[in-house]
């Protein structure tokens, strides 16, 4: 069992800056993979960006690439992401997962979903 919580959601004007935390808890941190995704009222849910176990690899949706992070402090068992430059558009709730099963799908398959954090960007 894996259990996440997010914080670090706001109200942020275009052009500002968050940075998201997700604690987790239960199984070794530094043994699986993590992910963020978002979901705007009346949206799907969408992938934003994945961090493998060690950090060694990760991934990012095309609409936040060069503006969002991702990254994981293992003896923290903290996963972050800073999101700058934020647009009326990345209004959302925000997130976390876990991907304990082998052969790491950054974009999907997760097992493991936090309660979320919500992010507003008034323009």
């Amino acid at each position: 069992q894996v259990q996440l919580v997010e914080s670090g959601g706001g109200l942020v004007q275009a052009g500002g800056s968050l940075r998201l935390s997700c604690a987790a808890s239960g199984r070794t941190f530094s043994s699986y993979a993590m992910g963020w995704f978002r979901q705007a009222p009346g949206k799907e849910r969408e992938f934003v960006a994945a961090i493998s176990f060690d950090g060694g690899t990760i991934e990012y949706a095309d609409f936040v690439k060069g503006r969002f992070t991702i990254s994981r402090d293992n003896a923290e068992k903290t996963v972050y992401l800073q999101m700058n430059s934020l647009k009326p558009e990345d209004t959302a709730v925000y997130r976390c997962a876990a991907q304990v099963t082998a052969g790491w799908r950054p974009t999907h398959d997760y097992n493991y979903l936090g309660q979320g954090t919500q992010v507003t960007v008034s323009s």
